[in-house]
């Protein structure tokens, strides 16, 4: 498959995540991008083949691989990376990336390349943020391999376009939410998806009669207050990431890309409770309280966020997940 002026080639790396299999969904079901074909970079877990996508399979750090995988290719959405696994995360996140931008740098069909960064890169809820948080503000890794790889991404990306002109911009998401993951990371269970581990802070007899009674945590910031912590819904970053291709006004950019307001735990707490009776349990943590600024994207690209608190509340809690969908609450990407 190569493309052509009336039939783009567009390349998902880590296709297989929840971005990526919404991304390629949606992209194929959208009049607007009839004329777009796929192609899906795969190495652990595998996509099958369907009209207007192919499938390309190896690791992304190796540089043949990369050379393959942007061989015709007009655009690529770059989603692949790698969480907290210090021993594959500078090969996946770094030289991985480094070799797909070098292949791109020289090739004579590309057109765009998008990076989905993340706000994990800004330090999100680990530092305090007396004002909203901009594109412009530094960077600051919280602890850990994965927030310095989303930094690196960021100024590989920048630099790149500073010394090639490459045509790329990047979407800085913060938390990606889908099916019912908004009310999994409420869970005082061992199912809990992601963090903090609330079992952990409140102690394993009281987490048990959280979890029969339906309670819900409260985060507090080590001042007592409810933490506002940034999300965003899996479609209304498909939404940012469609408006963004061949968008004239997103060349070199950076966007953060997030619900109008982040979500206050207390006030999430109140929702639940008056909605669903849900008890809320004040839950004293060393996390702050952040505000993740998405004028730019709004203002440039005409993006407007569809999900507020309540609407991912209620499709969180009004999702059946099916027999053949088990529930991650954990993977290294």
């Amino acid at each position: 498959m190569a493309a052509s002026a009336d039939h783009p080639l567009l390349l998902v790396t880590g296709a297989t995540g929840k971005v990526g299999q919404s991304f390629i969904a949606r992209l194929l079901a959208a009049p607007a991008f009839s004329r777009f074909r796929l192609r899906a970079l795969c190495h652990n877990r595998k996509l099958p083949e369907q009209p207007r996508l192919e499938v390309v399979s190896g690791a992304i750090e190796e540089r043949g691989v990369a050379e393959r995988a942007i061989a015709g290719v007009t655009h690529v959405l770059h989603l692949a990376t790698s969480k907290e696994t210090p021993d594959t995360i500078i090969d996946v996140a770094i030289k991985g990336m480094f070799w797909m931008l070098e292949a791109c740098r020289v090739s004579p069909t590309f057109r765009q390349f998008i990076l989905i960064g993340g706000d994990a890169g800004m330090g999100h809820f680990f530092y305090p943020h007396p004002v909203p948080v901009t594109e412009t503000q530094r960077h600051s890794a919280y602890p850990g391999c994965y927030a310095l790889s989303k930094v690196l991404e960021e100024v590989l990306l920048e630099q790149v376009v500073i010394q090639y002109g490459l045509n790329a911009c990047c979407l800085r998401a913060p938390w990606i939410m889908e099916k019912d993951d908004f009310k999994y990371q409420l869970s005082f269970g061992e199912d809990v998806f992601g963090g903090p581990r609330w079992r952990d802070l409140v102690g394993a007899a009281a987490a048990d009669r959280y979890v029969r009674s339906g309670a819900v945590p409260v985060m507090l910031d080590p001042d007592g207050r409810p933490v506002k912590r940034n999300f965003v819904h899996v479609e209304d970053l498909i939404d940012a990431i469609l408006k963004a291709v061949d968008h004239p006004a997103a060349r070199g950019q950076t966007f953060n890309v997030c619900m109008d307001e982040p979500v206050d735990y207390g006030e999430l707490a109140a929702y639940l409770g008056r909605t669903r009776g849900l008890e809320g349990v004040p839950v004293k943590t060393p996390y702050q309280s952040t505000w993740l600024d998405n004028a730019k994207a709004k203002f440039l690209l005409g993006w407007r966020p569809r999900y507020d608190l309540a609407k991912m509340v209620e499709s969180a809690w009004t999702y059946q997940r099916a027999a053949d969908d088990p529930r991650k609450v954990w993977y290294p990407g």
